[in-house]
């Protein structure tokens, strides 16, 4: 995919977000508007349901006093006995004396009281179910009390004619005086719609919106990844045309020369020929193996045979092979081997063909003479390599993708450096394998610096 379609579906994707989230907002407003209004109105209705209820409750209460006082002589604070301690809880207060009756007559005087009650509160349409109970201060206890049932078909039916035997403290009454309590339990005019709640559409709609741009994030970075591997591929499928088509091409001539040649005479030159389609089908072999092994790496376990391995000695072979084999191309090697130990338990042919990828890489990649540095030490109970070049340098954005399989640096057509980009990939592969760590650092125009910590303990 190209970059312009990218941004293409970048921008009609953000679009259609911002659509859809500007539409889901003006609907919650629009909601929690509506919300809002109806709390309010609930809130309104509950405050006249329950200003009724409680006017109600007091003539009701105040009705039953005035019964209970008609044989007392003064009866003008009779309003300011009747309290409401909660929306469904009133305090009444009495005298010793009701109506001729004592405090501890109880059971003519309950009898009475829930006459009185249930009449009362009937006669003001409190169709309810409530209890009642009356505080005796000498005893510090409720003498009595009853729950009263309302029912449609019967009216107000007492549960029970046995005392209930409750303290003064468990029910928290007061601990002065005599008064009886009135409760209604099915009576509450909170509100069932809280305000805070209309705050929850802006978290939903906050949510799902997180969910989206993360969502549209990821398949915007698969969209990348997708055409930064086509790049790869494309890449890959040209330098491997450009590393298979030379040799081909060499060999059709070679042959082509016998085929048409007489070499009675000039043996050395059909030898040479011979030599020459030897060589380059060798050649061709070594590049279609390589591909297989690195596929065959990929997919199965690898397989180390860990032998004790002297790396100082590994490296000054290495060097002396490049040596003699860029004999004449200015490649110079500096060793400084200051690793006091420098014995490690590896597999000896894998991790020589990590040293001669990396300084292979360091030659290849190299505009003028190459010199190659390579330093090492014991750190953190292992064996530390650096193998530091002059070369071109690695981009920042290609520093983190040079380990993958078939990715290199892109060069457009230009092929002016073999291979197929699968030395570094396998590079870091058997360096993870021997449980090691491989890091780059690279500057444009001034060279780059691999570093191999390998463990000096054998697993």
């Amino acid at each position: 995919m190209k970059i312009k379609s990218i941004n293409t579906v970048v921008l009609l994707g953000i679009l259609s977000l911002s659509s859809i989230l500007i539409v889901q907002v003006f609907w919650i407003r629009k909601t929690v508007e509506i919300q809002r209004t109806s709390i309010a109105i609930q809130q309104r209705e509950d405050s006249l349901n329950q200003r009724q209820f409680s006017k109600d409750v007091h003539v009701a209460l105040r009705n039953v006093l005035n019964n209970f006082y008609d044989k007392k002589s003064d009866n003008s604070d009779i309003n300011d006995d009747v309290k409401q301690v909660k929306s469904n809880y009133f305090v009444v207060d009495i005298n010793d004396e009701i109506k001729g009756y004592d405090i501890m007559e109880v059971d003519p005087l309950l009898f009475y009281l829930q006459t009185l009650l249930t009449r009362e509160l009937n006669n003001q349409t409190i169709h309810q179910d409530f209890k009642y109970g009356i505080y005796d201060c000498f005893r510090d206890s409720i003498v009595y009390g009853n729950v009263v049932n309302y029912d449609k078909a019967k009216g107000y039916v007492p549960i029970s004619d046995k005392t209930v035997n409750e303290t003064a403290k468990k029910l928290d009454w007061k601990q002065d005086g005599h008064y009886f309590t009135v409760i209604f339990p099915n009576v509450k005019f909170e509100s069932n719609i809280n305000q805070p709640n209309a705050i929850s559409p802006w978290i939903y709609i906050s949510i799902i919106g997180i969910l989206i741009l993360l969502f549209f994030g990821y398949t915007i970075s698969v969209m990348i990844r997708q055409k930064r591997l086509s790049e790869i591929k494309n890449d890959f499928i040209n330098n491997m045309t450009h590393e298979l088509k030379t040799p081909i091409s060499t060999i059709a001539l070679s042959s082509e020369m016998i085929l048409k040649g007489d070499f009675t005479a000039d043996r050395e030159k059909f030898y040479r020929y011979v030599g020459i389609i030897h060589k380059e089908n060798k050649r061709l072999e070594d590049q279609v193996e390589r591909v297989l092994n690195v596929a065959k790496l990929d997919q199965e376990k690898i397989t180390l045979k860990k032998t004790a391995l002297n790396m100082h000695e590994l490296l000054e072979e290495a060097k002396e092979n490049f040596t003699l084999n860029q004999l004449g191309n200015g490649v110079a090697i500096n060793l400084k081997l200051d690793a006091a130990e420098p014995i490690i338990y590896a597999d000896a042919v894998h991790i020589t063909n990590v040293i001669y990828n990396l300084l292979d890489n360091a030659i290849k990649y190299c505009e003028m003479d190459p010199k190659i540095t390579i330093n090492t030490d014991n750190k953190n109970n292992g064996f530390l390599i650096e193998i530091s070049d002059n070369g071109i340098g690695i981009k920042k954005e290609d520093i983190k993708m040079i380990f993958d399989k078939f990715y290199r640096v892109p060069t457009g057509n230009l092929h002016n450096v073999k291979g197929f980009g699968l030395g570094l990939f396998y590079v870091k592969l058997i360096v993870e394998e021997h449980l090691g760590k491989i890091e780059v650092k690279s500057k444009i125009g001034e060279g780059t610096t691999f570093t191999i910590w390998l463990p000096m303990k054998h697993e």
